[in-house]
């Protein structure tokens, strides 16, 4: 996978836990565990801006890019 998931390491930076994020999102600690683990296909861009507010952080703090060395 080419997009990584940062949102262990925002959560850890804001000492904040999963199930914290979950009530301030209103999203199920399962899916933003499912987001966290990578496994996620795709994410809304209300959800982005959700957890980007609860985190105060920018979207480019949860999700990064890193080339397939293959390609």
């Amino acid at each position: 996978m080419s997009i990584q998931i940062n949102l262990d390491l925002m959560l850890v930076k804001r000492k904040m836990t999963l199930t914290e994020l979950s009530e301030k999102v209103r999203i199920t600690v399962q899916n933003l565990s499912i987001l966290k683990q990578g496994h996620a296909r795709a994410i809304r861009f209300s959800t982005l801006d959700a957890i980007c507010k609860a985190l105060d952080c920018q979207p480019g703090d949860i999700l990064s890019y890193q080339q397939n060395p293959e390609d």
